[in-house]
């Protein structure tokens, strides 16, 4: 395979050390052998060769700003599709989830397409991306980031650490305000869409910032505010989301109940406690693929390969709630599929800590470095629950991030679907008005009132 060989034997096989230690002739080779952050350039089989993905509107579909994103694959035609009778054929490609997907829904397939690489970032990321290949370090046995600042901390990583820490704090704009759906689905899919409006100011992208301890250790201010069903209208979240989680306490995170029009600290918006919105279906650590403290686990490489994930969802995206959610899973026949290459990684539960997922699995498009799917295993060792995040390029930014979030419960034969901005305004993710000074108790108790 070629892969970075380097790169694979430190994950696998150095000890989690607090430099990331990339010795300069491996730095050279950004831009040059490697794309930018850190992806193999070179095709391999099905993959093509990274050829700078959309870092504009591309020319064959029309956009103005306000606009949903078209389709600029949308003429693509479907290579195969896998179901459960053929999917021992492509056993080498899928996740354990797919495979799980595929024997416990008799109607659940995945239509594979073409593989685009159409991840880019701008210029400015590129060039921080490439410094904190130098300076880049984890502090508190992995817990935090520190030397580094904007882009990918770690574009060549030494361990699972800095993988899910490339996720974490993956280039998603400086200031970005989104309003999205979440849908817990029932086993006979029905649903009530739950609307929410949430804005953030990614610390670690401040362009005004030099260096990581700049950061007063919050790489993210957040807001989630609830806006319907009229029931659960006026709830807010409020995190200040910590850089490096064994400093200052951690995550701080306050939350305003309009039945009591009181602000309490919430404590519980972490690790396993139940997610926001998510009827019991997700936690708190799986919004956004994995989000939080990485401490309860040991991390480990398992290896880089080619993998399929749900990607360049367009198709997706812009279909209708009533298309998309159906029984039992989405439509299968808006979500596509393509061949990427992926850093493959578990975390294992501590035996001296608690959480409901004794073992996670995640695949990360090398492309995007953000999970694109993950395996959730409960403490006798079962697979619990299967993650997926629909990764698309936003080439009006340019970025590459998610669309729906999806967990499926197959113990429960049910699934949340979140994240979701089918029938919502596009994100804004130049949303200049934030102010630091905004993410305040006081402020949500304002927001709160119904």
């Amino acid at each position: 395979m070629n892969i970075s060989k380097l790169a694979i034997a430190l994950a696998v096989c150095a000890p989690m050390a607090a430099q990331a230690a990339v010795p300069d002739a491996q730095v050279n080779r950004l831009g040059s052998d490697l794309t930018p952050i850190g992806a193999e350039k070179a095709g391999e089989g099905d993959i093509p060769a990274w050829t700078g993905g959309l870092a504009t509107v591309p020319g064959n579909v029309s956009y103005k700003p306000g606009d949903h994103l078209a389709d600029p694959f949308a003429s693509d035609a479907i290579k195969y599709t896998i179901t459960a009778g053929n999917a021992a054929q492509y056993d080498a490609v899928l996740t354990d989830g797919y495979k799980a997907m595929l024997k416990a829904y008799p109607d659940y397939k995945m239509n594979v397409y073409q593989t685009r690489r159409s991840c880019a970032y701008p210029d400015r990321v590129y060039e921080a991306t490439k410094n904190n290949a130098k300076v880049g370090e984890l502090n508190g046995g992995g817990s935090g980031v520190g030397k580094a600042i904007m882009g990918f901390p770690f574009p060549i990583p030494n361990n699972a650490f800095e993988i899910m820490w490339n996720h974490t704090l993956r280039y998603r704009s400086f200031k970005a305000v989104r309003q999205f759906a979440a849908a817990p689905v029932t086993r006979s899919g029905d649903y009530t869409l739950t609307i929410v409006q949430d804005e953030a100011i990614l610390n670690w992208s401040d362009p005004s910032k030099k260096t990581a301890e700049d950061l007063n250790n919050i790489s993210l201010y957040y807001i989630a505010n609830t806006i319907a069903p009229a029931r659960e209208a006026g709830n807010v979240v409020l995190v200040l989301e910590a850089l490096n989680a064994t400093l200052n306490g951690g995550r701080q995170a306050w939350q305003y109940s309009p039945g009591t029009r009181r602000v309490r600290r919430a404590p519980n918006i972490s690790y396993d406690n139940p997610g926001t919105n998510s009827d019991g279906l997700s936690t708190s650590d799986a919004f956004d693929g994995f989000n939080g403290a990485l401490d309860r686990y040991d991390w480990a490489v398992i290896d880089k390969k080619p993998t399929l994930i749900a990607a360049n969802s367009y198709k997706a995206e812009g279909s209708k709630y009533k298309d998309f959610i159906k029984p039992l899973h989405l439509n299968q026949d808006l979500v596509r599929y393509e061949l990427h290459r992926t850093w493959n990684f578990e975390a294992k539960l501590k035996p001296s800590t608690r959480h409901v997922y004794a073992r996670r699995v995640y695949h990360n498009d090398e492309d995007a470095w953000q999970v694109s799917a993950a395996e959730l295993y409960d403490g006798r060792g079962q697979l619990w629950r299967v993650q997926e995040m629909q990764e698309l390029q936003r080439y009006n930014v340019p970025l590459c991030n998610s669309g729906a979030e999806v967990v499926y419960d197959l113990q429960a034969g049910r699934y949340l679907a979140l994240s979701m901005q089918n029938e919502e305004p596009p994100v804004n993710y130049f949303a200049d008005e934030l102010d630091p000074s905004r993410y305040t108790p006081n402020s949500i108790r304002q927001l709160g009132v119904r």
